[in-house]
């Protein structure tokens, strides 16, 4: 097997230093009670610090009771759900992980809620695939009620830092309320957040900032691409990164999809790094560093991926969750059959490898 070049190099943005360029992205795991993180959580990201990740990003953590996904999701709207997140944090750093938390609201997407918030009062069209629950037509916010969603993303990021987590992330992508607003399919307004349809994502940025330290990145994950019938183009999701990261964002996380049942002729057929040429050209366009995602637990192609310039960091998902070494089975496997020392692996654990 050919010698990892850049997936065990460092990175540096900011202020924030990493060990490597292996990163946990956000993965609901539905397991909060009230928003409050619990052991289930604390066990789970302390496991990835132990594992090597150089930079764990907590799952989805949202900044209202009915902008969770589901009631068993993370929320950061009160004091009690901050203190816990410390010992997680705390956890991370003792392991030798750098840890960012992902801010947001689900908007339409959300379920178990006596309401819902969004642009417009449009139907959420994906399946929905949790028996218990049945999608919302949202309320139609007034515009003050829109500039209030702002107030409390900036909240929930003043509380996160108030955590001590090393970067915070916005949450984007994926369909939920920043996505929406930015959503042809989604934002019918008529007010000035429908008129400019990436102000609000751009006002949440330019609190967010705000509320951090100068010197900590701002992370923003955006779906660069819409993959359901009349989503928009690549062409708008790149207008969207170049006006979010001129708000502010250091950092983009460069998803697609999540916007409805995706059809064949506005999707990527799914394989390997299937959606790292999303991440190439929003690293081109906005010349800010990028996170791929996509298909990329085999670490030959994630090293690949870095080697060719196309992205400046890899978020291994489902690779994660299956494994919690993976980087250190994967620097294993390369390593094994001579006697180059391994990276990252605790003293406690050397013997295995």
């Amino acid at each position: 097997m050919a010698k990892f070049r850049y997936l065990t190099t460092p990175f540096r943005v900011k202020n924030l230093e990493l060990k490597n360029r292996v990163v946990m992205p956000p993965m609901c795991t539905y397991s909060a009670t009230d928003g409050v993180p619990n052991d289930w959580h604390f066990v789970h990201y302390s496991a990835r610090a132990i594992g090597g990740v150089g930079l764990i990003i907590v799952e989805m953590t949202n900044i209202a009771p009915n902008g969770r996904i589901t009631p068993n999701c993370l929320g950061l709207w009160n004091d009690e759900q901050r203190d816990a997140f410390k010992r997680i944090v705390d956890a991370a750093h003792q392991y030798g992980s750098k840890i960012a938390i992902q801010i947001a609201h689900a908007g339409r997407k959300a379920l178990g809620h006596d309401y819902v918030d969004a642009p417009s009062p449009i139907l959420y069209d994906g399946d929905d695939k949790d028996p218990r629950w049945s999608y919302q037509t949202p309320r139609d916010l007034s515009t003050d009620e829109v500039k209030g969603l702002v107030q409390k993303y900036a909240e929930a990021v003043k509380r996160a830092v108030e955590a001590g987590f090393d970067a915070i992330e916005i949450h984007g992508a994926h369909g939920y309320l920043i996505h929406e607003f930015h959503s042809f399919k989604a934002n019918q307004r008529s007010d000035e957040y429908g008129q400019d349809k990436m102000l609000f994502g751009e006002q949440v940025i330019q609190a967010a900032k705000a509320v951090m330290p100068a010197e900590m990145p701002l992370l923003v994950r955006i779906s660069a691409q819409e993959y359901a019938k009349g989503g928009y183009s690549k062409e708008h999701g790149l207008e969207v990164a170049k006006r979010y990261a001129a708000a502010g964002a250091d950092v983009l996380h460069v998803s697609g999809g999540g916007d409805g049942t995706p059809d064949r002729a506005h999707s990527p057929s799914i394989q390997a790094g299937y959606q790292v040429y999303l991440a190439r050209a929003v690293k081109q366009a906005t010349q800010k560093p990028v996170i791929a995602v996509g298909m990329l637990e085999d670490p030959a192609v994630a090293d690949y991926v870095l080697a060719s310039g196309d992205a400046d960091l890899v978020a291994i998902g489902r690779g994660l969750l299956r494994d919690p070494h993976w980087l250190l089975n994967a620097q294993y496997h390369q390593n094994g059959k001579d006697s180059a020392p391994m990276q990252f692996v605790p003293r406690q654990y050397q013997r295995g490898f």
